[in-house]
């Protein structure tokens, strides 16, 4: 028995020392952040677009450098055909063997290629920047329903608040009925303000539980998982936060946001495509060498000679014979070998190419006028992104200042409408008003409550919609 003792003792110290590990973690605005950016598969799709172009980029960059290829081939040539080597007919199968080595270089082609190479590498910069763009669209939104959260578990705490609120009314209301100090009615209207305010206490979880959810989604975690966030200490809205202008924000914005950024490289892309374009009217010069040897079944050589027996006799201008006294001899041939023919065979080439375009079927012409057009668009574009970002900070910048006054006023209200509650409810307790009276006191200090949050929140968001243009970390 005791070492039963002594086990169950040990599983319960080890069950203590190990429950931590398994407590929920809460998550900041931070891991938040990072933990959407590194499983979006928006930007994981961007980013394979970037490394896309990037191989271009790099490829128009090869481009450049001289070519050099070589090959071989191995060639049964069967019926009557002519030797390359040996230039004699032959009727029989012919082994042939041939390797070369050529190279080509373009020296000169109107600029064309040096142009390509910048427009490519500017569409890789503009991508790149597109990846960047998506990651800071990404974090906003986070820190959007980040604070979404925040402000419907605000929610709760209040509903829950004010259903406490009732339920000890009702407490209070039930002990006075069954005294004969209030008539049944007040019970009735203390219970039916209870339920309504039970109702709101559930939907405020509900809208807790959804915002949840879908801040779970954006940073794409198991929604089965036990989560929760870690709510950063917001200190009191202050206007001075909002001391630059929208102007001066703007002029920030120009500096730091990857949107205009990757507008402006796609202009400075399509200009020098157009650029490459103009570059093709020109003659361009080319250089090209090679070298290159052979093997032939055909070819042979004289190893010796071997003698006849016979002479050559000639007539004299009198008409008397004459024997040549050296004997005729004839050659005895053998097969080439591979390694002389290789060496024997070798033969070399060097030449400049120089091409004019004079007509192409107006290929030239059209592409100079596309090029045109789409750097007109890609003007437009740029220009457009500008404009649609001035829009865009103006408006969070007056929405921040509305949010600001707001917040002002919510506060003054919900002053007052404590205030209100307070000596209503001191009037109730001696029982001078009706339990409507107090509910509705109640509900607008509850409304008042939820004002301020939410132009508390709204206030923050827009401020951190400002530092998001600014360039400012977002945590």
């Amino acid at each position: 028995m005791p070492r039963l003792m002594k086990k169950l003792v040990l599983i319960v110290v080890l069950l203590l020392a190990i429950s931590p590990m398994f407590a929920q973690q809460k998550w900041t605005l931070q891991q938040c952040i990072e933990q959407g950016i590194k499983n979006n598969i928006s930007i994981m799709q961007a980013d394979v677009n970037q490394q896309i172009n990037k191989v271009s980029y790099e490829q128009s960059r090869a481009n450049i450098l001289p070519t050099l290829n070589g090959g071989a081939t191995h060639t049964y040539n069967i019926g009557r055909t002519i030797d390359r080597y040996t230039n004699t007919f032959a009727n029989s199968t012919v082994l042939s063997q041939n390797f070369y080595l050529g190279t080509q270089v373009t020296l000169w082609s109107g600029l064309s290629q040096y142009n390509t190479i910048k427009q490519n590498q500017y569409s890789y910069l503009a991508t790149k920047e597109t990846v960047e763009q998506r990651k800071n669209d990404l974090a906003l939104n986070i820190a959007t329903n980040f604070l979404q959260v925040i402000y419907n578990n605000e929610l709760v705490k209040i509903s829950q608040n004010q259903v406490d609120i009732s339920k000890e009314q009702l407490d209070r209301v039930k002990k006075l009925v069954d005294a004969g100090s209030l008539a049944k009615s007040n019970e009735f209207d203390v219970a039916a303000q209870l339920a309504t305010d039970e109702f709101s206490f559930v939907s405020a979880k509900n809208n807790y539980a959804l915002s949840m959810l879908t801040l779970k989604q954006l940073i794409n975690l198991d929604t089965l998982n036990n989560f929760d966030i870690e709510q950063p200490d917001f200190s009191e809205p202050q206007e001075a936060l909002l001391n630059a202008s929208a102007w001066d924000v703007y002029q920030t914005a120009l500096k730091n946001q990857h949107n205009i950024k990757s507008a402006e490289y796609s202009l400075l892309s399509s200009e020098k495509s157009l650029a490459a374009a103009r570059g093709r009217v020109s003659p361009s010069l080319s250089f090209s060498g090679s070298i290159g040897t052979g093997y032939s079944g055909l070819g042979q050589r004289v190893v010796s000679y071997s003698p006849t027996g016979l002479y050559n006799v000639y007539a004299t201008g009198s008409g008397i014979p004459v024997m040549d006294p050296n004997e005729i001899s004839i050659p005895v041939l053998e097969k080439t070998p591979f390694a002389d023919q290789f060496k024997d065979n070798v033969n070399k080439s060097v030449g400049f190419t120089l091409n004019v375009p004079l007509f192409n079927g107006l290929s030239t012409y059209s592409s100079i006028k596309t090029a045109k057009l789409q750097t007109l668009n890609s003007k437009y574009n740029y220009d457009l992104t500008k404009q649609q970002l001035y829009k865009t900070i103006a408006q969070a910048f007056a929405d921040a200042q509305s949010s600001f006054n707001k917040y002002n006023a919510a506060k003054i209200a919900e002053q007052a409408a404590e205030q209100s509650y307070n000596f209503t409810k001191q009037k109730y307790d001696a029982g001078a008003i009706s339990a409507f009276e107090f509910s509705t006191a109640k509900n607008r200090w509850l409304k008042s409550q939820s004002d301020v949050l939410n132009a508390k929140y709204d206030y923050i968001f827009k401020l951190k919609v400002l530092d998001f243009y600014q360039g400012k970390p977002l945590y």
